[in-house]
């Protein structure tokens, strides 16, 4: 159980605070290429801070304080750019490198960028990440209710028999072991990893299917998240694309609310928002029960504590890169034949929030040429 007072200290990100001074020296998105082709400035804010992001006349981006008192010094933050995104840096100077994570750099595929602010503070948003558990139930059990309740009869469930979480370099390796599976297969061999401290990296390393997939949460302030869903696909072997769909990263947004209102229930993305969002604005710590599956969460916690605490020590925390030669890709663990996806790919991209991307069917067509016919499952 948490405290009321060190729930304030893990969630409140905002100018001042312990946590936000930690989340500063971390590069954060900001915006996109994209949305920013034929713009001059667009306002956004960060960390609980009004920003302008701004384009100068030689072409180059920064970050400025929207406004400041008369006689002031406007404050003017770094920006850099990787994968689609621009990233802004709101922490001490000199700034360290922007992580050269594999899939933002890799060459050669088509790639895709959702976005979408969730109401709700961006902690329990990341720590939904380290529920190993949830999948089983949320995107297993409550999805062959929603399914059946439709007329349509489907098993998707596996229970875990095995959950693990090993701290490594860039943050957490997440692990399990399925019903019907051992620790042979990649799910716990390999598994994925949450890159500290606002990324969970997840997709597939098959030469059938080969898909870099990162989710970025941005705190935009204590009760707002900025969520980016960037997937990168790897042609197959055999396969190619039309010149367009590699040429730029193409962005879309993501719906997070039916037009009712209601939650979008029939997609994995969607029953996740429903999770966050249901805890309220800032999740009440202070009511909760942990049990033995909930140790991926406590890991995280521990860690946050840890690194925010070695920061006001006078050190840089975790996965604060300085040295280029520690930055040239990272190459971060992926499974390569993920067991949990018995019913096909395409089954499993039609239920994530990719499906919103308006090149969603050309990506598909793409995938099943050469040898990715196999996919279909």
């Amino acid at each position: 159980m948490v405290t009321p007072e060190e729930n304030e200290l893990l969630t409140r990100i905002g100018p001042g605070t312990r946590m936000g001074a930690l989340m500063r020296r971390y590069w954060q998105p900001v915006g996109t290429t994209g949305e920013m082709h034929g713009k001059p400035a667009k306002r956004v804010r960060l960390l609980g801070e009004n920003l302008v992001l701004c384009r100068n006349e030689d072409g180059a981006f920064a970050l400025l304080e929207e406004s400041v008192p008369r006689g002031c010094t406007r404050a003017v933050y770094p920006v850099a750019e990787l994968g689609g995104l621009l990233w802004g840096y709101l922490g001490p100077l000199p700034a360290p490198l922007v992580p050269q994570l594999d899939g933002l750099v890799a060459e050669g595929t088509i790639r895709i960028l959702g976005s979408a602010v969730i109401p709700c503070n961006w902690l329990q948003i990341m720590e939904n990440s380290l529920d190993a558990v949830h999948t089983e139930w949320l995107h297993g059990h409550f999805f062959e209710f929603i399914k059946e309740s439709e007329g349509l009869k489907i098993s998707l469930r596996k229970k875990h028999v095995k959950i693990g979480f090993d701290e490594f370099e860039y943050g957490i390796i997440k692990r399990r072991v399925l019903e019907g599976h051992t620790e042979d297969d990649d799910d716990w061999k390999i598994g994925h990893p949450v890159v500290f401290p606002t990324t969970l990296a997840i997709g597939n390393a098959s030469p059938e299917w080969h898909e870099y997939r990162f989710q970025i949460r941005v705190p935009v302030d204590d009760t707002h998240t900025k969520h980016y869903w960037f997937g990168a696909f790897v042609l197959p072997e055999g396969a190619t694309a039309p010149p367009h769909l590699l040429d730029r990263v193409h962005e879309y947004e993501t719906p997070i609310f039916a037009p009712n209102g209601d939650f979008m229930l029939d997609s994995i993305h969607g029953q996740d928002i429903m999770a966050w969002v249901t805890q309220g604005a800032i999740a009440d710590r202070s009511r909760e029960s942990l049990g033995s599956t909930d140790r991926g969460i406590t890991l995280y916690r521990r860690m946050l504590l840890r690194e925010l605490k070695r920061m006001e020590d006078g050190h840089d925390p975790k996965n604060v890169i300085r040295d280029p030669a520690c930055n040239g890709v990272i190459v971060l663990p992926l499974e390569g034949r993920k067991a949990q996806r018995s019913d096909g790919f395409e089954a499993l991209f039609r239920r994530h929030q990719v499906r919103y991307s308006p090149i969603a069917e050309e990506i598909l067509a793409v995938l099943r040429s050469g040898r990715a016919p196999a996919l279909a499952g």
